[in-house]
């Protein structure tokens, strides 16, 4: 299903049926739009670090009681390699992390995750095989392509000939953990703003530097819109008619869920 990043947020976090911590933000990858970690606030526990949940660490989401359910326990998290808290998530971070788990790297294969669409158990023997495949190809260790949620909320989103509202939230496959939609917030840009939901298919390009975020639209197109409402869940009737209002094929977005394997096609 579709669910809402910024309503994740506060979620609470279990190992094993132990508490620890709440979903304070989520790091998502700029060049495959997919959530990649949540960083908990863990409150008095393990003050200083960031503790990053892994989508691969995820049992269940119970959505009504807000509880995030993980597969290891407390003590398996506790000795988690992780940067301090003010530390910036590097690749070589997040190699530690995954060789400590037995995950494969995300950013080895051709899928969203390695070699699968999902983030799901694989083998430790074929994981180290694949660690070992990647790690002899040439890269930056300093390597970095994780953005924070709580950072881009609030970019200026431009349409083609000039703003036209702000990154208010964004929609995701809460099974793959791609990003598919963005929630724009135009009420400071035009009266009677509402909130409208764009397609990351029509992402032009993002200019981190400038906190800007623009797209293939116009802003007549944007301000006639359909408003989004929030408390509604992003179906496939909604899609439908979203694609249909822009003019847009949904079959290309449809094709890019089943094979889960297209990166950001602005990078």
């Amino acid at each position: 299903m579709l669910r809402s990043i910024e309503q994740l947020l506060g979620y609470g976090l279990f190992a094993k049926n132990d508490d620890v911590g709440k979903c304070k933000d989520l790091l998502f990858d700029d060049r495959w739009w997919t959530i990649r970690y949540m960083v908990a606030d863990t409150g008095n526990w393990l003050v200083g670090h960031q503790v990053l949940v892994s989508p691969h660490m995820i049992v269940k989401a119970d959505w009504k009681t807000r509880h995030i359910l993980l597969n290891i326990s407390k003590q398996k998290l506790e000795e988690c390699p992780t940067p301090l808290e003010h530390e910036t998530v590097s690749r070589e971070h997040e190699k530690k992390i995954f060789q400590y788990f037995g995950y494969p790297y995300y950013w080895s294969g051709p899928g969203l995750w390695g070699s699968e669409p999902f983030p799901i158990a694989t083998d430790a023997v074929l994981a180290a095989q694949m660690h070992e495949e990647a790690d002899s190809k040439k890269e930056n260790k300093k390597e970095n392509h994780l953005r924070s949620f709580k950072v881009v909320k609030g970019y200026d989103i431009k349409a083609l000939d000039g703003e036209i509202g702000h990154v208010k939230d964004f929609i995701v496959d809460d099974k793959s953990w791609a990003l598919r939609y963005v929630v724009v917030d135009t009420r400071n840009w035009f009266p009677g703003g509402k909130k409208v939901l764009l397609s990351l298919d029509w992402a032009r390009s993002i200019d981190w530097a400038e906190s800007t975020f623009e797209v293939d639209l116009k802003k007549e197109q944007i301000e006639n819109a359909p408003e989004f409402d929030p408390e509604q869940p992003v179906n496939v009737e909604t899609e439908v008619r979203l694609y249909d209002y822009y003019g847009r094929p949904m079959e290309a977005n449809i094709d890019k869920r089943l094979q889960q394997n297209i990166g950001n096609p602005f990078l």
